[in-house]
C-alpha cells in the first residue's frame, strides 16, 4: 500500500516539476493581488491603524494559492478518466484507497510547493516573517491545508465525469471560501452574517494558522486552527476514499 501511495505521489510531483508553464502561470494571480490590493489598499489599512497591509495580506495570498492549486487536483482525476489512464490504474491489483491517498498527497505537495514559491516571491514585495524559525512549521501548515482541499477536490471529482461541471462546482465553492475566509480583511468587528460564514469556512482556520506562524496574529487561536483543520482533513480523506472506491469507469 505504501508503495502505491508513493508511486501516485511521485507521478503528481513529476508532472508539476516538468511543467514550467504551470509553475509560472500559477504566480500570476498572487502577483496581481499583491500589487492591486497590497499597494492599492495599503494606505487605507494603515490609516485605520491596522499596520502594514502587505504583512496582513501575504498569509491570505498564500492560502489562496494553496486552495486554488490543491482543489483543482480533482480535475486531473476527471482528465485521467476521460483519457483512460484512470481505468488502467483502477483495474490494477492495488488498493483504490492507496491510489486516492497517493493522488491527494501528491496534489498537496504540489500546492505546498506553489505556496512556498509565493512566500519567497512576497519577500521581494517587502514581507518579512515574524520569526524565521517558524517558517518550517508554516510549511507544514501549508501541507495540512493543501491535503484538506486536495481531498475535497478528489471527492467531488469522484462524483462527476464532466470537466465543465467540475469547474462550475469548484468555482462555486472556492471563490466564496476564499473571500469569506478573512484572507483580504480582518475578521474583527465584521457583520454577524460574515462572522458565521467565516466560522464555518475551513480556509479561515488555515489562513489564521498561517498568520499566527508568519506574523504572530491570530483570530481563532492556533490550537483551534490545527484541531479544525485536522478533523476536516480526516473527514474529507475518509469521504474521498469512499467515493473514489465507488468510481465506475
Amino acid at each position: 500500500m505504501l508503495r502505491t501511495i508513493y508511486i501516485m505521489w511521485l507521478r503528481e510531483v513529476k508532472k508539476f516539476s516538468r511543467s514550467r508553464s504551470r509553475i509560472i502561470g500559477a504566480l500570476g494571480q498572487p502577483i496581481f493581488y499583491l500589487l492591486a490590493l497590497g499597494y492599492g489598499l495599503g494606505s487605507v489599512f494603515q490609516a485605520a491603524g491596522q499596520g502594514s497591509y502587505i504583512q496582513f495580506l501575504v498569509p491570505g495570498i498564500i492560502g489562496m494559492t494553496i486552495i486554488f492549486t490543491s482543489i483543482f487536483n480533482g480535475m486531473a482525476v476527471i482528465w485521467d478518466r476521460q483519457f483512460g489512464f484512470l481505468k488502467e490504474t483502477l483495474v490494477a491489483p492495488v488498493s483504490r484507497v492507496a491510489i486516492m491517498l497517493g493522488r491527494t498527497f501528491g496534489g498537496a505537495t504540489v500546492a505546498t510547493a506553489q505556496g512556498c514559491i509565493v512566500f519567497i516571491l512576497t519577500l521581494f514585495f517587502g514581507f518579512h516573517p515574524y520569526n524565521w524559525f517558524l517558517v518550517i512549521p508554516a510549511i507544514l501548515a501549508m501541507f495540512l491545508i493543501a491535503t484538506l482541499f486536495s481531498a475535497l477536490g478528489i471527492m467531488v471529482a469522484s462524483l462527476l465525469s464532466d470537466m465543465q461541471g467540475f469547474q462550475l462546482i469548484m468555482n462555486f465553492l472556492v471563490m466564496p471560501m476564499f473571500f469569506l475566509s478573512g484572507s483580504l480583511f480582518p475578521l474583527n468587528n465584521i457583520p454577524l452574517l460574515l462572522t458565521v460564514f467565516a466560522t464555518i469556512d475551513p480556509l479561515s482556520y488555515g489562513v489564521d494558522l498561517l498568520r499566527t506562524l508568519l506574523i504572530n496574529t491570530s483570530h481563532f487561536g492556533a490550537t483551534l486552527d490545527i484541531g479544525v483543520l485536522l478533523v476536516i482533513a480526516l473527514i474529507f480523506l475518509g469521504l474521498g476514499s469512499y467515493f473514489f472506491t465507488r468510481i465506475e469507469v
